[in-house]
């Protein structure tokens, strides 16, 4: 079973959903990087469970314990070991499940390719398994903001047939956070709440678009043929789970355009490097990242597990019903903001890393 990412900026992940924990190694990352276990808590505190009546009111503190590659406030170049403990763990939730296939989870597949299955929640296709992915990426964003200055930053662009009417390059940190769902526009983010308590409400979930911008990025990253820039970032944030549609830049709207309609021109740089007047390639062409901001959209489906009642079958064929138990999200996409922004950040950093070598930090004093 595969459970890592990246090439010289690689992590591997850890742990299931009712276990004892969950983690990640992060190998590759450069020595004399300042690191703290607050750098990291940051990014985990805006993933964990019970952030609002929005998420699931699992009682999780996912406090990250950094348990090598860190000395002295500063990575080492060897392996970087984290942990978070789960502490409200319930797996007897699940007993009621252990025979029965979940619509639209991973059960079945899961138990056709592996002949086995932890039932007790989704086992290492739990939401929960991002907690490493989350803590990884709050790396990543430490050595980019460090080595290159670059920011990146997401939230809920749509929530079913709501949509936020935005400027990828004006939204702002304060603004995503300014409330519960994580959507900058004020006005599309109560409607957006309303929709998602009415869903809840009424035992069924809803599905929607994270869209992020990647400030600062500078030219050159990328492969022009099989590891293209936009390839990498659409495998990573495709991992996630739940998601099922990835966009950059124009994306399908690119589709209804001409070529004239929808080309950037360049214009010069005040630095002598070109700029362009437009950024619907979405800050990649030829597979290569061309120093605007790179806009990207990730889909995520409605959250699997709802209280209504679903025809199903056993693993033994036979016909059946279930509602689901549990505690879980009526809608994945407030808590997906900062998975979609690990992903992106681990996917820079490794193509960072890949363009200019390893040993990039200056020497410490």
């Amino acid at each position: 079973m595969s459970s890592g990412l990246g090439h010289s900026f690689r992590i591997e992940t850890f742990g299931e959903s009712h276990g004892g924990g969950v983690g990640v190694v992060v190998d590759g990352c450069p020595p004399r990087l300042p690191i703290s276990e607050a750098d990291i808590q940051r990014d985990l505190d805006r993933r964990k469970p019970g952030q609002s009546r929005l998420t699931t009111p699992r009682d999780e503190a996912d406090k990250v314990e950094l348990l090598s590659g860190v000395f002295e406030g500063h990575s080492i170049g060897s392996p970087i070991a984290m942990l978070v403990r789960n502490k409200d763990a319930r797996p007897s939730a699940y007993e009621h499940m252990k025979d029965v296939y979940r619509p639209s989870h991973a059960d079945f597949t899961t138990e056709a390719k592996y002949g086995i299955r932890n039932w007790q929640g989704g086992g290492r296709a739990s939401a929960r398994e991002t907690i490493g992915r989350v803590a990884a990426g709050a790396i990543a964003r430490k050595l980019l903001a460090t080595v290159a200055d670059v920011e990146v930053l997401a939230w809920v662009q749509r929530v079913q047939e709501i949509e936020a009417k935005l400027d990828a390059s004006s939204v702002s940190l304060a603004a995503v956070e300014d409330n519960m769902v994580r959507c900058p526009d004020p006005g599309a983010a109560a409607e957006m709440t309303r929709a998602i308590d009415a869903a809840r409400a009424r035992g069924d979930s809803l599905g929607g678009v994270v869209e992020c911008v990647a400030r600062g990025v500078p030219a050159g990253l990328g492969e022009p043929v099989f590891h293209k820039l936009e390839a990498e970032l659409a495998g990573a944030l495709m991992s996630l789970p739940a998601s099922k549609g990835f966009e950059i830049g124009s994306g399908f709207d690119g589709a209804r355009m001409t070529g004239s309609e929808h080309n950037d021109p360049f214009i010069p740089g005040p630095d002598g490097v070109p700029r362009t007047a437009s950024n619907r390639s979405g800050g990649v062409q030829g597979g290569i990242s061309n120093g605007e901001d790179i806009v990207v959209r990730v889909a995520f489906k409605p959250t699997a597990t709802i209280s209504q009642q679903q025809e199903t079958v056993t693993t033994g064929g036979e016909p059946t019903t279930l509602s689901a138990q549990g505690r879980h999200d009526p809608c994945v996409l407030p808590r997906a903001v900062p998975m979609v922004e690990a992903m992106v950040c681990l996917v820079l950093a490794d193509q960072w890393l890949r363009q200019r070598g390893v040993d990039v930090l200056p020497p410490l004093g």
